[in-house]
């Protein structure tokens, strides 16, 4: 266990109206409960702990893991001032206050499910924390001012989403299907944009309300710009960031909006046209079951052919008679060939992993 001289004085860390589970508890009380959870926990309660004692230790970084979807998984150490500011930003962002209620449905394993705690614990929310699952809120009857969610969370509890007063979904992109669902919804649901170098999400723009916002808009103190590549260069000193060069392909809307376009390593170019998969995808997602993505294929005419990569064993020519229906998709982006494979390849955070499917087609 964790004694006094093993502990920084956690009591700036810690805002008075923190709640865990609606109860409020001094650094030292904190750090004992930590302790039980790492001891006698179930596996969520045992991350949970994990970080507590991490937060509430002498030490002014702690480590967290990458999800591995844009490349090897590796760890960042990430100073707690900066969480700090992350969570700040966030807080002022979407106007949350003191003793509001919080809900951690995310792994403690990553930066999503880290940085509600690290919120809770800065801005003094009343954080609940259950099993994480692919349903949240068919596991608790509370409603919520404010919890973070994956798409798939959000999807599977559409019904109940308006129990969330704010939501921020991020993790992976929202398909269209589910824009359409949300979009009228009465409560604030907002797509984020971010990484873990970032700690966390940037920027974010709401999606309910009965108004999709195309652009992102960015939190307080942080700067945005593009390289030659038309990729976002991220300048925010306050989270510790300053210069970060990212692989997203981004339009500059003004000094605090930009519009997503896709990542620059999936870009297609196609006879000289350059392919957004990402684009394509929220295109064809709703006339494609289960998992799917798009890719350039070496072409010896094209350089690049786009082709469909499809999990399971659909009917290729059915699957290309209802892709040729879609009205706005235009005639470069219908692809020229569909693979099918038996199982993608996930990373370990649950997202596809392009780079190693792709090696499965010509395995």
């Amino acid at each position: 266990m964790q004694n006094q001289t093993q502990m920084k004085d956690s009591s700036n860390n810690i805002h008075p109206s923190f709640r865990l589970n609606g109860i409020s508890y001094s650094a030292e009380e904190l750090n004992e409960v930590a302790y039980s959870l790492v001891k006698e926990g179930q596996d969520h309660e045992i991350e949970v702990g994990d970080f507590l004692l991490d937060w509430l230790s002498a030490s002014d970084t702690l480590q967290v893991s990458t999800s591995g979807s844009t490349g090897p998984p590796k760890v960042v150490r990430l100073h707690k001032k900066h969480m700090k500011n992350s969570a700040i930003a966030t807080g002022d962002y979407l106007g949350l206050k003191a003793n509001d209620t919080a809900l951690l449905c995310l792994p403690m394993s990553y930066i999503a499910g880290k940085m509600m705690m690290v919120r809770a614990l800065v801005l003094g929310l009343d954080l609940h924390y259950i099993i994480p699952s692919s349903s949240p809120l068919k596991n608790t009857a509370k409603q919520f001012n404010f919890a973070a969610m994956v798409p798939n969370q959000l999807k599977n509890d559409i019904g109940e989403i308006e129990r969330v007063q704010k939501l921020i979904v991020g993790g992976a992109a929202i398909s269209e299907t589910l824009k359409n669902l949300i979009i009228d919804k009465a409560n604030d649901i907002y797509e984020t944009f971010g990484m873990t170098e970032t700690i966390s999400h940037i920027a974010m723009r709401k999606l309910s309300g009965g108004h999709s916002q195309k652009n992102f808009k960015t939190l307080n103190h942080i700067a945005i710009a593009t390289d030659q590549r038309k990729c976002l260069l991220i300048k925010a000193p306050q989270i510790g960031v300053e210069e970060l060069i990212t692989n997203d392909m981004v339009t500059i809307v003004s000094d605090a909006e930009f519009n997503w376009l896709g990542r620059i390593d999936n870009v297609v170019n196609s006879g000289g046209v350059k392919l957004h998969p990402e684009k394509i995808e929220a295109k064809l997602e709703s006339f494609c079951a289960g998992r799917f993505f798009v890719a350039g294929e070496p072409d010896e005419s094209l350089g690049e052919k786009l082709v469909l990569v499809v999990e399971g064993d659909p009917e290729p020519e059915q699957l290309f008679a209802k892709i040729r229906l879609i009205e706005d998709l235009e005639k470069f982006e219908v692809p020229r060939s569909i693979h099918t494979l038996p199982n993608f390849v996930m990373t370990s955070s649950g997202k596809i992993n392009r780079k190693e499917t792709l090696k499965l087609i010509s395995a």
